[in-house]
């Protein structure tokens, strides 16, 4: 039996411990935790991951993480479920959805460049 490769893994795990400033002030940072772990039912993907962009003050106003299960809305026949994968948008939560490691530092990066724009931190 082969398993698929997750081609963007390589990028994503190498980007553990790194910080970036991201506007022209250097007031706003993303920061990359990202590691491996044994595969489970709370994380499959074998990943213990968190990213996450602050603002000046050094509050998180974004983050893509797996550190604590959240809930579903409900699934099919309206079952509710917990996941691990999920995302912060200021003080909302959702589940997110993990595909692979190429589509979370996608997903990831549109969320910080629309927070960003809507913050005016960025045109």
């Amino acid at each position: 039996m082969s398993v698929e490769r997750d081609e963007g893994l390589d990028a994503l795990l190498g980007l553990d411990g790194e910080t970036f400033f991201v506007d022209a002030n250097g007031h706003y940072r993303v920061k990359f935790v990202v590691k491996r772990v044994k595969a489970d039912e709370r994380k499959p993907h074998g990943l213990n991951y968190s990213l996450t962009p602050h603002d000046k003050s050094g509050e998180r106003i974004v983050g893509f993480d797996n550190a604590h299960p959240v809930p579903t809305q409900g699934g099919p026949a309206g079952k509710k479920r917990v996941v691990n994968d999920h995302r912060h948008r200021f003080k909302t939560i959702r589940p997110y959805d993990y595909k692979d490691a190429a589509t979370l530092l996608e997903d990831f990066w549109a969320q910080v460049d629309s927070v960003l724009k809507e913050e005016g931190v960025i045109s």
